[in-house]
């Protein structure tokens, strides 16, 4: 005989709630027992006074406690075994819902289990009524005939029970799991420390991936394109230099292809170094603002304070210190802000004349500072490339501030965090 499958995962279920239901009264029922054991040992002691009473109280009380902490973690397992719910693993210093739920609930609980128990017992006892008759002498039922008709309702109401106790047993085990998952669950504020807790760690891993992946264009810019491109400006200023007896056309034309692959290398310098400045890796921050500021097309007062570390393996009384680096995303950071600053600066920023960065590292922040005496009026909110900025600076948890009054002068300040 084939059980159609709805059926068999109704009685799946229907197994899997008797099973979790009856193993949740057993626990229960022990916390309950000792509750009832600790108030007559009490009301003993205050009617009747015994001398013994105070040694059992004595034993009792730490049995209470033990059965308050100790069951959680069989708890635990019936909702892992038996409902696939995972509960996490609860200190003891969490104690109090411990002993919320296996003290307190867990009574409360197994009242309602022993009612669903007994209401399953009745109703297969109540069924199979007939069937307990016909297991009786037969003589009884010769003179007891009007057994049939009681029999048949009792029948008809066991049935009638026993196709009640599949959707109580799951609204039970329903109700359990969402108050065990409330109380010996993660409390809220834990989860959203955990979820705050992914969520830093998976922005750092996409900023850090991200950073690589500049740094593998870079690399691939510098030793593929842009070697071709200087070996072509090459070729181009030898056939310049030598192939002097051509029409002037064909000169103009090899003149015209040498200047464009001067530019273009020019332009792919400017790339590379706006994706991942290999100074940047080698010889650090200073290093690399240094250069940024050599190559801005307005005069750029440049100060960087950064703690000093004297390399290792080295005499104490070398005067050769190098600044500390900081984490290779912060650097990053760092020196994009002050990049873009530089370019809005000289595109953007009327009459301005001069521009001033200051970077300052103060305990566990890095704080940078480009200033610029133009005529002030930006918008943070006005453009896409502040935007970018103040976006790139929250994804390390920096924090960007902007003040550009009409009139000037234009002041960004940006704090990014460096732990030791």
């Amino acid at each position: 005989m084939t059980v159609p499958p709805r059926l068999r995962r109704a009685l799946v279920r229907m197994r899997r709630d008797i099973a979790f239901i009856a193993a949740g009264m057993t626990l229960h029922l022990l916390p309950l027992l000792l509750h009832c054991w600790v108030v007559m040992l009490l009301l003993g002691t205050v009617f009747d006074p015994d001398p013994d009473t105070p040694v059992v109280l004595a034993f009792s009380l730490p049995l209470l406690f033990v059965a308050g902490w100790g069951l959680t973690e069989p708890q635990r397992w019936r909702f892992r075994a038996l409902c696939g719910v995972e509960l996490p693993r609860l200190r003891f210093r969490e104690i109090k819902r411990q002993f919320g739920y296996n003290l307190l609930i867990g009574p409360l609980l197994v009242v309602l289990e022993l009612l669903l128990l007994a209401l399953l017992l009745a109703a297969v006892a109540a069924s199979l009524v007939l069937v307990w008759v016909w297991l009786v002498p037969w003589q009884w039922r010769r003179d007891h005939g009007g057994y049939v008709v009681p029999g048949g309702y009792l029948t008809v109401a066991g049935l009638l029970a026993l196709a009640a106790v599949p959707p109580l047993a799951g609204g039970l085990v329903r109700l359990e799991i969402l108050v065990g998952r409330a109380v010996l669950g993660v409390s809220r504020s834990d989860e959203l420390a955990r979820r705050v807790e992914d969520l830093t760690e998976s922005r750092a891993g996409a900023v850090d991936a991200a950073d690589a992946e500049r740094r593998r264009i870079e690399r691939d810019l510098h030793d593929g394109a842009q070697q071709r491109l200087v070996s072509l400006a090459l070729n181009l200023g030898l056939a310049k230099a030598t192939l002097t007896d051509l029409p002037p056309e064909a000169q103009q034309v090899i003149d015209a292809a040498h200047r464009e692959a001067k530019d273009a290398i020019e332009e792919l310098n400017n790339l590379v170094r706006g994706l991942h400045p290999a100074v940047l890796d080698e010889l650090g921050l200073d290093a690399a603002l240094s250069g940024l500021a050599a190559r801005a097309p307005l005069p750029v007062r440049l100060r960087v304070d950064l703690p000093t570390d004297l390399p290792s393996g080295l005499p104490a009384d070398l005067p050769t210190d190098l600044p500390q680096r900081m984490a290779p995303a912060v650097e990053a950071v760092a020196y994009f802000v002050v990049s873009e600053a530089l370019t809005n600066i000289a595109k953007h920023a009327r009459e301005a004349t001069r521009a001033e960065v200051t970077v300052t590292r103060l305990g566990e922040i890095l704080r940078v500072v480009i200033a610029d005496d133009g005529s002030g009026g930006a918008d943070p909110s006005g453009g896409s490339g502040l935007k970018g900025l103040a976006q790139r600076v929250r994804s390390v948890d920096g924090t960007f501030r902007m003040s550009s009054p009409v009139g000037g002068p234009t002041m960004m300040s940006v704090e990014l965090p460096c732990p030791m």
